[in-house]
């Protein structure tokens, strides 16, 4: 039996799955998750049920920093050798960051594709790379097996042109510095669902929450607007990222404080967001365990800007019908989304406490005027979806 492996990497993760093919169905077998492979690695391997079924501690000291991603996959694919009922991959599908404005469907990746993707590297320097990393990694281990390239902006393909562009000098924007949108196949993925319960036309706020957070706006199941913009760093403040900035900040910082481009992103995308403001910890769940007063400014600072954006995202709707909940903090915190919600009663939300405690799949009120469901993101069902429909 063939099956598909999907690859979905990070700095310093990796998250990989393998999905059977069973009558042109994609069906999960095992999932795997690295972590903090830069430093204590650390391996865990679940079944399709959850069940646990490896704690791994890789010692990845020894190796250098550039060829971590390439041991990590190595760990995946002697790990699957080893079990009784290995199954032939028969393609690799891949998480890539960014598409430009070119790439608006999956591709089978061949040299002049990837030639093209090192090209975004400039509109993603902290994912890209690692995304062809993998990429790279797979074609040493499996060379003849094809791969395919899902992309996170091309859900956002397509979206009115006053919704990409800056106010900047033209030649810039032909440059290709224009809104793209991220979190792309989560929304993608969510919107497959809100079919599936037959309200995929409904004017709908996806809030994708985590460590790393956005929202989008979609409107007869496509993409309208998002908070994200030509990073991922816009928009709303996340881990440690700082969200949308204003621009003059960052000409104080390098006139004042003598920042260079390099310290710059360094401040913006590891050091600010709900760890700057809580001096504690990039983590929600600890912040929201927390007393201390940062800890509560920073969760705060969140909850306000995610309801601003829902009141900016439901103008670009002209309305609002439902909001939907995902990630990891949109999916398991209970506080977060009330905080919300508080903020968005003008709207006309109403939820349920106690729906909402139990993290229902819906916690509106049947008196709600808007609709507010939970439900789960799985990132990598819609990579092994996408390479399955590409390589048949």
């Amino acid at each position: 039996m063939s099956s598909i492996l999907t690859v979905n990497g990070g700095s310093s993760s990796l998250k990989c799955a393998l999905y059977e093919l069973h009558s042109g169905e994609a069906v999960l077998r095992y999932g795997f998750k690295l972590g903090n492979i830069l430093g204590d690695a650390r391996a865990r391997i679940r079944d399709a049920q959850g069940r646990l079924l490896a704690d791994l501690q890789p010692d990845f000291t020894i190796i250098g920093r550039e060829a971590r991603h390439q041991a990590c996959l190595d760990l995946v694919f002697n790990w699957l050798r080893q079990q009784p009922d290995a199954t032939e991959i028969s393609g690799i599908s891949h998480r890539v960051v960014h598409g430009g404005a070119i790439f608006s469907d999956p591709v089978v990746i061949d040299d002049a594709i990837f030639e093209q993707l090192q090209a975004f590297i400039p509109l993603a320097p902290l994912h890209q790379p690692y995304n062809l990393c993998l990429i790279e990694a797979c074609r040493n281990l499996l060379p003849q097996v094809p791969q395919v390239a899902c992309f996170d902006t091309m859900f956002h393909v397509g979206q009115p042109k006053e919704a990409q562009q800056f106010a900047l000098p033209r030649k810039y924007t032909e440059e290709g510095v224009r809104r793209y949108g991220f979190h792309g196949l989560s929304y993608e993925f969510i919107q497959r669902q809100l079919e599936k319960l037959a309200v995929g036309r409904n004017r709908t706020i996806v809030a994708h929450l985590g460590a790393g957070a956005s929202m989008c706006a979609i409107k007869n199941g496509r993409s309208l607007t998002s908070t994200m913009g030509f990073t991922a760093v816009e928009g709303l403040p996340m881990g440690s990222r700082t969200g949308s900035i204003d621009p003059g900040v960052l000409l104080y910082l390098m006139r004042h404080h003598h920042m260079d481009a390099d310290q710059l992103e360094t401040l913006l995308y590891k050091e600010s967001g709900w760890l700057g403001v809580s001096g504690i910890s990039s983590d929600m769940q600890e912040l929201l365990a927390s007393d201390s007063p940062h800890a509560k400014e920073a969760v705060d600072l969140f909850t306000y800007r995610a309801g601003r954006e829902i009141g900016s995202l439901s103008a670009a709707l002209a309305g609002l019908d439902q909001i939907v909940f995902t990630g990891g903090v949109g999916e398991n915190s209970a506080p977060i989304r009330a905080a919300i919600c508080a903020r968005s009663a003008w709207l006309g939300v109403e939820i349920d406490p106690a729906a909402n405690q139990a993290g229902a799949a819906l916690i509106s009120t049947p008196d709600s005027r808007v609709q507010v469901r939970v439900i789960p993101t799985d990132e990598e069902a819609m990579l092994a979806l996408h390479g399955r429909e590409l390589l048949a």
